[in-house]
């Protein structure tokens, strides 16, 4: 199922479990995983698309792999917030992803993450060719952070009632 909302996705979400998180290109598709706590993503790799069926074969076989119990694809937005033709793709994708697995899966917006990836990648020092190879999932690593801190924040807004 696919929320819209970072709240209905925290909702529909397992108590603990590994959380996936995308950051979707036109060639590739950066895969980061949180830990089954939530509290830290952690970049680990990089899909190079083909077509549909077979970039949801390696991505879906991945998350079963590493246990995942959810996806958060990034949204890539305007800078004014605006969705364009690149979000619009993004939400495709989740749509035809959800015939394939039932994962809750929702969108967190990608403004930056590219930028800020790009930007740890060069004060670490790394090669322009490395990073040409791991931009895509250090993206999705902070894509992933982001939603992980809010999920965080939402977790300790939401009393629990147990009975």
């Amino acid at each position: 199922m696919i929320h819209d909302t970072i709240e209905a996705f925290a909702a529909s979400l397992p108590r603990d479990g590994a959380i996936a998180g995308l950051d979707l290109g036109d060639k590739t598709i950066g895969v980061a995983l949180s830990d089954r706590r939530r509290v830290a993503a952690t970049p680990i790799e990089v899909i190079r698309r083909v077509k549909f069926t077979e970039d949801a074969t390696r991505l879906l076989a991945l998350l079963k792999e590493r246990e995942a119990v959810a996806i958060l694809l990034g949204l890539p937005l305007n800078m004014d917030g605006s969705e364009g033709p690149r979000v619009q793709s993004t939400r495709a994708f989740a749509r035809n992803l959800t015939r394939l697995t039932d994962l809750p899966i929702g969108f967190w917006d990608e403004r930056l993450s590219t930028v800020a990836a790009e930007r740890a990648l060069l004060e670490a020092d790394t090669s322009r060719k490395r990073r040409s190879q791991v931009i895509d999932q250090v993206a999705a690593g902070f894509i992933l952070q982001g939603a992980l801190d809010r999920l965080a924040h939402i977790t300790r807004e939401t009393p629990t009632h147990e009975g």
